[in-house]
């Protein structure tokens, strides 16, 4: 189970957001991709998932190319995005937004996960804090069950614990996951167990592939980001190795 992108390009308008990007998200388990603002990692989920139309390269789900199938079609063999803003159906209330997800069984695994719902059930979405939404918005994601999990910021807006909690769902799923973050929480550098996978992207390239365990700040850096400078092993998915200079720069 894996979905990739290999030499992925996307263009807004004359900018070109990626140039040429490769990755490989490994599954079952946990792949973030890492970056600032402007690096393009919401880009590639967004690749990823469909919702942004590749000017070159593909994506390869499972060994198969994936590039010129719409969302809906993704999302009907089991891709599920959470995006960072509208992820919820803000004049549905909590329980109906829940309702739609859940299968048979209904929506108990949901307030297991997020028992903070439980009293908000009757409220719209669109009154929740941000917090509150990306809780429901990832709620809807548990309940789907799907192969592929795409989360652009999972735990924005919530508290240190909620967030905590957050990436013990996702990487506990029996899915192929992977998360947009700026930084990379330290929860998820050491899981003992598991492994976290890390591509960095600055300006729209990958500039590390690896374990998380791997990756280290620079001088100057926000406490959490990756900051490794080095090639992306393309092409061989994420694994452990020598970090090689990037000629290029």
């Amino acid at each position: 189970m894996s979905i990739a992108l290999h030499q992925a390009r996307v263009r807004y308008g004359p900018l070109e957001a990626l140039h040429g990007v490769t990755l490989v998200a490994p599954g079952p388990g946990l792949t973030v991709l890492l970056g600032r603002n402007g690096s393009g990692r919401t880009t590639a989920l967004r690749g990823l998932a469909g919702a942004v139309p590749l000017s070159g390269g593909t994506v390869v789900w499972d060994g198969a190319d994936v590039t010129r199938l719409p969302a809906y079609e993704r999302a009907r063999r089991g891709l599920c995005f959470v995006p960072e803003r509208r992820a919820v159906f803000g004049s549905l209330t909590v329980r109906e937004n829940l309702e739609l997800a859940a299968r048979k069984d209904g929506f108990a695994p949901a307030l297991d996960a997020y028992p903070q719902l439980l009293p908000l059930l009757p409220r719209r979405a669109g009154t929740l804090s941000g917090g509150e939404q990306r809780m429901l918005a990832l709620s809807r994601a548990l309940l789907a069950r799907a192969r592929v999990v795409l989360v652009d910021e999972p735990a924005q807006g919530m508290s240190p614990t909620v967030a905590a909690r957050t990436y013990e769902l996702l990487g506990g799923l029996d899915a192929c996951v992977v998360v947009a973050e700026q930084r990379l929480p330290p929860v998820l550098r050491e899981r003992p167990g598991r492994t976290t996978y890390v591509h960095e992207l600055r300006r729209g390239t990958v500039v590390f592939s690896g374990e998380a365990a791997e990756a280290r700040r620079e001088p100057g850096r926000p406490a959490g980001t990756a900051g490794v400078p080095g090639t992306a092993r393309t092409g061989h998915g994420p694994r452990p190795g020598r970090r090689r200079p990037n000629p290029s720069g």
